[in-house]
């Protein structure tokens, strides 16, 4: 059996059905704000646990903190301001080393060939098992305490 609705009170309902979702997101944030690394900002996706990053010394922060030292902005990517991510993938074998290191995602401007340069420095711990894994290297102009800032 249907229901008769007049056309005012269907209006009516999907007025208040439109403004349930931005009534929620008006409650205001008391949390305390995050940090730099939290947000996920600046270096790789220091928010997110990155699996290889327990074989390499000091862990995950350590990681991204030798990455930031080494990279270089490069100078194409930023006169044309470029920004965004790099995804660099490779084999952690049991011996230490890296093998089939190649780039999955780039962004033009000479941000993946840096991004595999610098990628291909990093030490890591002998493994138990060969492990495939990616990196993700973040380029934000900008941003201060990134791995790839406009400064450098």
């Amino acid at each position: 059996m249907t229901k008769n609705v007049s056309l005012p009170q269907l209006a009516l309902g999907l007025l208040l059905a439109a403004a349930a979702p931005a009534a929620a997101q008006t409650t205001p944030n008391t949390a305390p704000p995050k940090s730099q690394a939290e947000q996920g900002t600046g270096i790789g996706s220091v928010g997110k646990s990155i699996p290889v990053a327990e074989y390499y010394e000091g862990g995950q922060a350590a990681m991204y903190e030798f990455i930031g030292k080494e990279i270089k902005y490069p100078l194409l990517a930023k006169r044309n301001r470029i920004q965004g991510q790099c995804i660099v993938s490779f084999t952690l074998n049991p011996d230490g080393t890296m093998s089939g290191v190649k780039l999955i995602k780039q962004l033009g401007g000479g941000t993946g060939e840096e991004a595999l340069r610098v990628v291909r420095l990093l030490k890591f711990k002998k493994p138990e098992y060969p492990i495939l894994t990616s990196l993700p290297i973040v380029f934000k102009l900008g941003v201060t305490g990134s791995n790839a800032t406009e400064g450098q």
